[in-house]
């Protein structure tokens, strides 16, 4: 197409060049195909139970060091795996194998990892029904099965 329509009656031929642009854009065309459940492994929930399948070690990307402790985690819902970040300190302690946690996104830019680790999109908020924070802060202890 050539230049952008400004007559006094091009209204609609912009109205129809944005639409048509509009399919350029892929977060837009996710939402307007309903394909979320490809995109994303909660298929668009805000949180899923999951569980544990191992503990893992990252790296931290440069210039950090150190090593983040995450866990590898099946969904419930649709059978995925993806890796989760403990949250807190001594938090990896707490999470055993065969565990049900809960996941929650972990807050990146466009639902994307945070910060120094590479590729993991969420943190673990909860462990066999009970809060992450209760259980580091001693006030809760985890059920055992």
């Amino acid at each position: 197409m050539s230049k952008k329509s400004n007559g006094a009656f091009a209204a609609r031929k912009l109205a129809k060049r944005r639409k048509e642009f509009r399919w350029s854009d892929k977060s837009w065309k996710i939402r307007a195909l309903g394909n979320i459940e490809k995109y994303t492994p909660l298929a668009g929930a805000p949180q899923a139970r999951g569980i544990v399948i191992e503990k893992v070690g990252l790296e931290a990307k440069q210039p950090n060091s150190g090593i983040r402790k995450c866990v590898k985690i099946q969904l419930v819902k649709s059978g995925r795996h993806v890796t989760a970040f403990a949250t807190g300190d001594g938090a990896i302690n707490q999470i055993d194998e065969h565990d049900e946690v809960e996941i929650d996104g972990i807050g990146g830019p466009k639902n994307r990892s945070m910060g120094d680790i590479p590729g993991v999109r969420y943190k673990v908020t909860k462990v066999n029904g009970i809060a992450m924070t209760e259980l580091l802060s001693g006030k809760k202890e985890k059920q055992r099965r």
